[in-house]
């Protein structure tokens, strides 16, 4: 926000901004005028939100520009300063509007009270006139956005145009230049987006008007793109960078703007402007303020994520992103190499890599709902192309999808032995074969193998031997039950055989353990 103190004595203005809490209202820029004439200047100029006013000036006092100001609809909060004995000029103040007055010497909690409820009341009013102004602006860019598409525009749009700037547009050759808020999309919130395009917007049609060159509008169809329809060509470039310009200072942008050939079809030049927007080098050193055909690379050959496709499978379902790096670095070297990145390239980046990732998410079984980072933010502060912020955000985004892939795909091996664990510990007792576990789970026997040792650290068959000796460990404590009982309940049909493996892990005889284990029983119990 900025503020504008009005006065002829500099001591008077210096004492305003020392007293003044600023920061904590959200003023960041304070301008100084001597008298109303100078003023005038700078509230066209810099368009301040709060002003601070003396009533007695040189040149043009202070009920006279109160006065220029509420003829002008000027939107700041007025905060007029008097002395004792200018009530007189207050109430004609007053009659204007004026949100305050300070009296001479001024106190600063009376200052910092009025200035802060100044702010409070402006902030609260210019939503409510942003609302009303979006509102407007909405219902004519919807009928404006149907001239782009149409060889014949709608016969509502040809009248207003006709009747409020005296131009027909279906019979006077026009052209379009299109300027793209893709960068701001991804970097400000819908509040703030919804500001800057206002803001340009209004720069846009002030000069436009000014000029009698044209009108701009927000294209519904594209919601990065803002449209400057143009007519009475000469000079149009003068205007477009005086538009530039503006945007510059107020809003510290810094933008191209495609420029499409002149032609009576409204719709042949906007096509001739959005060819030209797609192929312009985003990677240019000197940046053009206005593009035109003659500044594009036709022979430019785009490069095709498609057809890394197999390489990129591979390292993401092996998990490697060293392996991803190499893929990627790849890439981004031939758009280094050719020195040339354009937005036709990042929008067919863009979009193979999501047909990309909707295919590995429903692959996974990964829920869309889960955070997949969006990597969107390689765009400068003042809107320029960064192309190293870009290979950031891209490896990233891909980085991010490994790691989530390589989750699911661990916690489903995982998951399918533990599963089979289970199954065993179950059915131990039964002929249990590596076969029938492969037939039963779906995957194969050299599958389970591999993975059953690398998380149990055995083989299935020594697992299974081993869950059948401790129960029959538990079993042959009974004294009622046959060692050949025993070993056909834990499945060993021969008992020949079951002495046999019992002896080679206990180093001694079922029968023998039973002994021994009825032994040291009655021992205890005597």
């Amino acid at each position: 926000m900025k503020a504008l103190i009005i006065d002829d004595e500099k001591h008077v203005r210096e004492g305003l901004i020392l007293l003044a809490n600023w920061e904590n209202v959200g003023i960041t820029c304070i301008l100084e005028a001597a008298d109303g004439l100078e003023a005038k200047k700078l509230i066209q100029q810099h368009k301040p939100e709060i002003i601070f006013t003396d009533m007695h000036m040189p040149k043009c006092d202070g009920i006279q520009l109160i006065k220029w100001l509420y003829t002008s609809e000027c939107t700041s909060k007025i905060i007029a300063v008097s002395g004792y004995d200018d009530f007189k000029y207050m109430k004609n103040a007053i009659t204007y509007g004026i949100f305050d007055y300070l009296l001479k010497p001024i106190n600063i909690n009376d200052l910092n009270e009025t200035l802060s409820k100044a702010v409070k009341e402006w902030k609260e009013q210019n939503k409510v006139r942003l609302s009303n102004k979006i509102h407007d602006q909405a219902i004519w860019d919807h009928q404006l956005s149907n001239v782009l598409d149409k060889p014949n525009p709608p016969l509502i749009i040809v009248d207003y145009i006709k009747e409020k700037y005296d131009v027909n547009i279906v019979q006077e050759l026009c052209t379009i230049g299109l300027f793209s808020i893709k960068m701001y999309l991804s970097k400000h919130n819908q509040e703030d987006t919804r500001s800057i395009i206002s803001s340009i917007l209004t720069i846009c049609n002030d000069k436009l008007s000014k000029y009698k060159k044209g009108i701009a509008f927000r294209n519904i169809n594209k919601e990065d793109e803002i449209v400057l329809l143009l007519w009475q060509l000469n000079e149009e470039h003068y205007v477009i960078n005086q538009i530039i310009l503006q945007i510059k200072q107020e809003t510290n942008i810094n933008c191209f703007i495609a420029l499409g050939e002149p032609a009576l079809q409204l719709v042949d030049t906007y096509q001739s402007a959005r060819e030209i927007y797609k192929t312009h080098n985003l990677m240019e050193v000197d940046f053009q303020s206005i593009v035109t055909k003659q500044q594009t690379n036709d022979s430019f050959q785009t490069t095709q994520l498609f057809d890394y496709t197999e390489e990129i499978k591979w390292a993401m379902q092996s998990g490697s992103m060293e392996q991803l790096d190499k893929i990627l670095k790849k890439i981004f070297t031939t758009f280094q190499k050719n020195n040339c990145f354009t937005m036709e390239q990042l929008e067919l980046w863009e979009s193979q890599f999501n047909i990309l990732k909707e295919h590995w998410l429903k692959e996974y079984e990964i829920n869309k709902s889960d955070h997949i980072y969006i990597g969107t933010d390689y765009w400068n502060e003042n809107g320029s192309f960064n192309f190293n912020k870009f290979q950031e955000e891209k490896r990233r985004e891909f980085y991010d999808l490994l790691t989530k892939m390589h989750h699911v795909h661990f916690r489903k091996e995982k998951s399918s032995v533990q599963l089979i664990e289970e199954y065993i510990k179950n059915n131990f007792q039964k002929d249990i074969t590596l076969s029938d576990i492969a037939e039963r789970f779906y995957l194969s026997r050299e599958y389970i193998s591999r993975k059953f040792k690398k998380q149990f650290n055995k083989t299935i068959t020594d697992y299974i031997t081993q869950l059948r000796i401790e129960k029959s460990k538990e079993l042959l404590k009974n004294p009622h039950l046959k060692v050949y009982e025993v070993g056909s309940s834990v499945g060993y049909k021969n008992d020949k055989y079951f002495i046999k493996v019992f002896k080679k892990i206990e180093g001694i005889t079922p029968r023998e353990y039973a002994d021994s284990t009825r032994t040291t029983t009655n021992t205890l119990n005597s």
